[in-house]
């Protein structure tokens, strides 16, 4: 029975688009955000790809699962939301986040670009009507804690022309606000947000 279980989990288990370390950062991780060129670093993506189990990919550091993270601005506000306690990643519960996205399976790379795979994931996560602009801010890693040991975060502002947007049910809630409203709860952001925060406010 127990061996049954087990492949049964390993049956179930999705596999999610992965790349090495050393392929993304041939010269040493950076830590933040930072800019690159979109051309090149999709191409890297393509040639460097492999899937691996999400259960072995969570654990693994000599890989970095390539996550879309979404950034949406509605004129001068963005939208900031907070995740379930029930989140999938149980890193993440109750904080806040700016990132909309997940992971990408092999089933999700219809074209070779990675902002069609980041509008798909708009799209499964958020209710929104309107119409998006997406631009590349750039790659986002941080290896200061477990989980972004293991992730690394393509971020894409999103300009929005309609502010009617709510999530769904991976994420409690979300709401509009300024920058300045949204430093009220920059202790309670992931780690990633933090980062993207900063990165906003620089600007």
């Amino acid at each position: 029975m127990q061996k049954q279980e087990i492949k049964q989990h390993v049956h179930h288990d999705e596999s999610v688009l992965v790349v090495p370390r050393t392929s993304l950062f041939p010269h040493g991780a950076w830590q933040g955000l930072q800019r690159v060129d979109e051309a090149s670093i999709t191409q890297l993506i393509l040639e460097k790809r492999t899937f691996l189990p999400r259960s072995i990919a969570e654990h693994d550091p000599a890989f970095k699962q390539i996550i879309p993270y979404l950034v949406f601005r509605y004129q001068n506000q963005y939208f900031l939301m907070q995740r379930r306690e029930t989140a999938s990643e149980a890193r993440l519960k109750n904080c806040f986040s700016f990132g909309i996205g997940g992971h990408i399976r092999a089933e999700d790379m219809q074209t070779a670009s990675i902002a069609d795979w980041a509008q798909r994931e708009f799209r499964e996560e958020i209710e929104y009507e309107g119409t998006i602009t997406l631009s590349l801010l750039g790659v986002l890693n941080d290896d200061s804690n477990e989980v972004g040991k293991v992730h690394a975060g393509f971020v894409y502002l999103l300009e929005g022309d309609s502010s009617t947007i709510a999530v769904k049910e991976e994420l409690k809630c979300g709401s509009l606000y300024t920058l300045a409203e949204c430093a009220e709860h920059y202790p309670h952001m992931e780690s990633w947000s933090q980062l993207v925060f900063d990165y906003l406010k620089a600007l």
